[in-house]
């Protein structure tokens, strides 16, 4: 009984600890406005925000939705490409030897000259370009993390399965995959936030005005501070929606691997 306690409370203080440090930041951000007189186009206060993200929720509401709809598109096609490659550079050294400089090479990509070309190819009335904008940012983490999980998995269980005639095919998926497990959810926890950031920032290039990043543009191209800044958060919960998510996907994996 006491250790479940114990376990209650330390997870009450895991939750409660970034609260109340959320609750600090938010009313030293609208002391420090109110004090000092920032103007709104430098910094608007939490309350002006909240003001402008209570008419426009539906509007903020929408905006995820199709932002989300091209995250998780493009994270779902980054990450099994990812983990394909990956597997194949985990048998294969010239395969290695391929994937690796392009998967340092994708990571350096700059969005702010790949999203414009995307756009020129496939048409600005088409969420391709945003999509695969999110694809490309997700495979570096997911790959690096896939091929050093691959590479972790311990010879001895290789050599057994070799034992009892088993395929490359069949050691793969009994025993080089399941062991790299925590490794692809490490990769896609990464890939999960920074996918939403990549949506977000692809969206400034034109395109469709559905999203979220075209929003926060054009309110403050319109002097909206305080609606871009709503729009901002609506970007901030999409993120930590995603996180989460794959957070639950890899303690579900882990918890039937385990059982």
């Amino acid at each position: 009984m006491s250790g479940r306690l114990a376990g209650a409370g330390a997870g009450a203080r895991k939750v409660l600890a970034p609260l109340v440090l959320g609750v600090l930041v938010l009313i030293g951000w609208q002391q420090l406005v109110t004090v000092t007189g920032i103007k709104p186009y430098l910094l608007p206060s939490p309350t002006a925000i909240w003001d402008q993200l209570v008419q426009i929720v539906p509007l903020v509401v929408s905006a995820a939705l199709a932002t989300g709809a091209n995250v998780l598109v493009g994270l779902l096609l980054g990450a099994v490409l990812a983990i394909a490659a990956a597997i194949g550079a985990a048998r294969t050294r010239w395969f290695d030897a391929l994937m690796s400089p392009t998967a340092a090479a994708l990571s350096v990509m700059p969005i702010v000259a790949l999203a414009p070309a995307l756009n020129t190819m496939f048409g600005t009335t088409s969420t391709t370009p945003r999509r695969l904008v999110v694809a490309v940012v997700v495979f570096a983490p997911v790959f690096v993390n896939t091929l050093r999980g691959l590479r972790q998995v311990q010879p001895v269980h290789r050599d057994l399965m070799r034992a009892y005639a088993a395929t490359p095919a069949q050691v793969t998926r009994t025993v080089t995959i399941p062991g790299a497990l925590p490794y692809v959810f490490t990769g896609l926890r990464i890939a999960s936030s920074t996918g939403v950031i990549a949506a977000v920032v692809a969206e400034y290039f034109g395109g469709l005005q559905n999203g979220l990043g075209s929003r926060i543009t054009s309110a403050a191209a319109n002097s909206g501070y305080a609606r871009a800044w709503a729009f901002v958060l609506g970007a901030i919960v999409l993120g930590l929606v995603f996180y989460l998510a794959t957070l639950t996907a890899e303690r579900v994996a882990l918890a039937r691997q385990g059982g």
